[in-house]
């Protein structure tokens, strides 16, 4: 909670030197645009790697994954300088393989979307530098999948009509949590002509609710409590609309 009333201060304080500064010959900006928004973020993925291990499969990478979508933004004519708008993002990274005469698979899934509030700073001119924070929600997953059955129609309903008394090696499981989402971010918006803009930022998300579901709404306990979605990702895209900086 600190950083985030940090950060909130410090657009405040920015808001205010905006509105002094008109005397010294800064102009506010405006616009909109929307455009696509490729993003490599960083989960934290040890725990679930510890247990993929255990299961004779190489681990989710490390290094990150990416998230596909896009946003947009429209300046506010009402304070000068500030744009509102909305993101949505979603990935999958996963591991997969033959073990032992099953096939076996591990999938990680995250997204999340919402409204963004940001202020572009008047002083930096050609480009535009914003501050602000996503304000959201989220979800987190990960899929369990092992079987060596050649699947057909009768025999996939088999095992529920049954109830359970038809045998196969098949498991599938899949464990989610949904969240709020508060992510302040930096963004480089730098325009190549008056109508098209390249994107590179960062953030940090901040998320609330750590309770955990398996398959259909079930609760699920004893998920480790530092596997969350508090992470850092790094933002490109292309926007396109009208630019003025």
């Amino acid at each position: 909670m600190k950083k985030i009333l940090i950060a909130l201060l410090f657009v405040l304080t920015l808001n205010i030197n905006a509105q002094e500064g008109e005397d010294v010959g800064w102009v506010a900006r405006f616009g909109i645009a929307g455009g696509i928004s490729p993003t490599w973020f960083f989960p934290n993925l040890d725990q679930v790697n510890q247990e993929i291990k255990d299961a004779k499969l190489k681990g989710l990478s490390t290094s990150g994954m990416a998230l596909w979508g896009g946003g947009g933004y429209a300046y506010i004519m009402f304070v000068d300088n500030l744009r509102l708008g909305g993101i949505g993002l979603g990935g999958t990274t996963s591991t997969s393989g033959n073990v032992d005469g099953y096939n076996k698979e591990v999938k990680y899934n995250f997204g999340f979307g919402g409204l963004t509030v940001e202020y572009t700073l008047p002083f930096i001119k050609y480009v535009g530098v914003s501050i602000g924070a996503i304000l959201g929600a989220g979800s987190q997953s990960v899929e369990i999948y092992q079987s060596n059955t050649n699947y057909t129609w009768n025999n996939i309903w088999d095992k529920v009509q049954q109830g359970g008394i038809v045998m196969t090696d098949d498991e599938s499981d899949k464990i989610s949590n949904s969240f709020l989402l508060f992510a302040p971010t930096l963004n480089l918006d730098v325009p190549v002509n008056r109508f098209i803009a390249l994107r590179v930022g960062a953030g940090y998300t901040f998320t609330f609710n750590n309770d955990w579901e398996v398959n259909n709404g079930r609760s699920i306990g004893g998920v480790p409590n530092n596997f969350d979605a508090n992470n850092f990702f790094i933002q490109t895209g292309i926007y396109f609309g009208f630019f003025a900086y």
